[in-house]
C-alpha cells in the first residue's frame, strides 16, 4: 500500500455531521474535504478517528468516537461490539454489521427513506418520498425474542474465525476479526449452537442457517487449506446432534455432507423449500411472506396476473416467488424461472417439480432471454445487489411485458435500473420499502415498472 493513504489514518477531528448517505456513514467535511463518517447521527458535533485517510484522497472515512452534542434520535447501542464509542475506548474498532445500532428505529427508517429518496432522485430523475415499513415488531411473542426491538430476525449469519479459533466477525472494510459471543440480531436458534464455545482452528468462515420454521439448522464450515479430516471430526463432536453440518469451498461452491442434510428446508406462502448449503434465501425470518405479498399486490392488484397468464420469475434462486406465480396463473398459463447459480436452479427444481405449468431455466438472464423470446404478461425481477443492467431491462423492455416488479435490497442499483426504464418510457407505478435489516443501512424495496401507455 502506498505510505501517502495511510498518512492520516487514526488522527482524529472534530466534524459537524452532515446528511446520510448511501451505504451506512453520513457525510462530514474537514477543510473542503469528504469524510464518510459511520455511527453519527445528522446534526450532530462529533470527534472522529480517521480509519482510512489520505493527503491525495477524495474523501475519507471515520468512525466516532465520542459525540460532543447528541442527537435527540441517539439511544444506547444494543451490542457492545458493534458500539464505535465504546469499542474505540477499548484500543479496537467496532464489528461490522450494526452500524445503526446507536439510533432510534423510527430515526432509522427515516433515514433509509431518506436515501432512497435520494438515490432516485439523483439516479433515476424520480422525485420520490415513500416511507420503510416495519416488519415483524410487536407481534405475539415479539417482545420474548427482541423482536419489537429490531433484534433476533436473522436466520442466516456469516462469521469468521479469529487466529485462536475462536468464533468472529469482522470490523468494516478490515481483515480485523474481533471474538464474539452474541449475535443479538440472528435468531435464537443460530445464538442457541453457542459456535463462540467451540476450538474453530483449522477453519476461515462459519456459514449457519436457522429456518424461521424451527427445522433442522445447518453449519456449514469452510476449512482452511491443509485441514485435515480428523481437525473436521473434532469440530462435529462439539456441535449438537441434531444439527446438520457441512464443508464448503466459497470459490468451487461445492458442498460436501458431514452430518445430516446440505440444505435446509424453508417455508413460505404456503409452501416448502429446499435450500441448498449457501444457496439465497432471505435472511429475516419474515421476508419471504413479506416480498411475496408485495408482489402478488402489486401484479394482482393492477390485473397483471391472472389464470392463464405468461409470467417470468428473473434470478429466481430456490423459486420462492416462482411457486406464488404458479398458484395464481393456474395450470392454464405458464411461469418461465430463470436462474444462473447452478445449486439454486437444482433447488428450483426439486421445490417446483409438481408444477406442470413452469418451465426452470439455469443459465445468465441476458442470455435465456436471448434464447427463449416471448412476450409476457407480467414479470418478477429480484436481481443480486448489483441490480439487473442496462443489458437486461433492455431485454425486458423489447420482450413487452405488461408490468414488472422489481425486488431489490440495494438502492442505488436499483435507482440506476428505474433510469433506464425511465429512459425506455416506462413509468414507476408503485413503490414500497421495507425495514428488514433493522440496525443496519440496508432495505428492501418492491416497486411496480410500468410501460408507456
Amino acid at each position: 500500500m502506498n505510505p501517502e493513504t495511510q498518512t492520516r489514518t487514526d488522527a482524529e477531528l472534530v466534524v459537524d455531521v452532515g446528511p446520510i448517505a448511501h451505504g451506512g456513514h453520513c457525510v462530514a467535511r474537514h477543510e473542503g474535504r469528504v469524510v464518510f463518517v459511520r455511527h453519527a447521527i445528522p446534526g450532530e458535533k462529533v470527534r472522529i478517528r480517521l480509519t482510512d485517510a489520505g493527503e491525495g484522497s477524495k474523501f475519507w472515512r471515520a468512525d466516532v468516537v465520542e459525540v460532543l452534542e447528541a442527537s435527540p434520535d441517539r439511544v444506547p447501542h444494543f451490542w457492545h461490539l458493534a458500539d464505535s464509542l465504546r469499542a474505540w475506548s477499548h484500543g479496537h474498532p467496532p464489528v461490522g454489521g450494526a452500524e445503526l445500532g446507536h439510533v432510534s428505529l423510527k430515526r432509522q427508517r427515516s433515514l433509509k427513506a431518506d436515501v432512497l429518496a435520494e438515490q432516485l432522485k439523483r439516479l433515476a430523475g424520480v422525485e420520490r418520498v415513500t416511507g420503510v415499513e416495519t416488519v415483524g415488531g410487536s407481534a405475539a411473542g415479539a417482545a420474548a425474542t427482541g423482536r419489537d426491538a429490531g433484534l433476533g430476525w436473522r436466520t442466516r449469519a456469516s462469521f469468521a474465525v479469529t487466529p485462536a479459533g475462536g468464533l468472529g466477525m469482522h470490523a468494516h472494510r478490515s481483515d480485523h476479526v474481533i471474538a464474539i459471543r452474541e449475535m443479538p440480531l440472528a435468531v435464537a436458534g443460530i445464538n442457541e449452537l453457542r459456535l463462540w464455545d467451540i476450538d474453530l482452528q483449522g477453519i476461515e468462515r462459519v456459514e449457519v442457517a436457522a429456518p424461521a420454521n424451527g427445522s433442522r439448522p445447518l453449519v456449514l464450515l469452510a476449512p482452511a487449506a491443509g485441514t485435515r479430516a480428523k481437525r473436521l471430526g473434532a469440530i462435529l463432536a462439539q456441535l449438537p446432534e441434531e444439527v446438520s453440518v457441512a464443508s464448503f469451498d466459497p470459490l468451487k461452491g461445492e458442498v460436501l455432507q458431514l452430518r445430516g442434510r446440505t440444505w435446509v428446508q424453508e417455508s413460505a406462502a404456503g409452501h416448502e423449500y429446499r435450500v441448498t448449503g449457501e444457496g439465497f434465501w432471505q435472511i429475516h425470518r419474515d421476508a419471504p411472506d413479506t416480498l411475496v405479498g408485495a408482489v402478488k399486490g402489486f401484479l394482482h392488484d393492477g390485473g397483471y396476473l391472472e389464470p392463464g397468464a405468461v409470467v417470468a420469475d428473473l434470478y429466481a434462486g430456490a423459486g420462492l416467488f416462482t411457486a406464488a406465480l404458479a398458484d395464481a396463473v393456474g395450470v392454464t398459463g405458464s411461469v418461465l424461472s430463470v436462474e444462473g447459480a447452478p445449486g439454486a436452479s437444482r433447488d428450483a427444481r426439486k421445490n417446483l417439480h409438481g408444477a406442470s405449468q413452469v418451465e426452470i431455466m439455469q443459465g445468465r438472464v441476458e442470455r435465456v432471454l436471448r434464447q427463449k423470446p416471448r412476450n409476457f404478461d407480467a414479470v418478477v425481477l429480484d436481481p443480486p445487489r448489483a441490480g439487473a443492467g442496462k443489458a437486461v431491462v433492455s431485454q425486458l423492455m423489447a420482450a413487452g411485458p405488461r408490468a414488472i416488479a422489481y425486488v431489490s435490497c440495494d438502492p442505488a442499483s436499483f435507482a440506476r435500473d428505474v433510469g433506464y426504464f425511465r429512459e425506455g418510457g416506462w413509468s414507476l407505478s408503485g413503490l414500497r420499502a421495507f425495514d428488514l435489516y433493522p440496525h443496519t443501512h440496508h432495505m428492501e424495496t418492491v416497486a411496480l415498472l410500468t410501460p408507456p401507455a
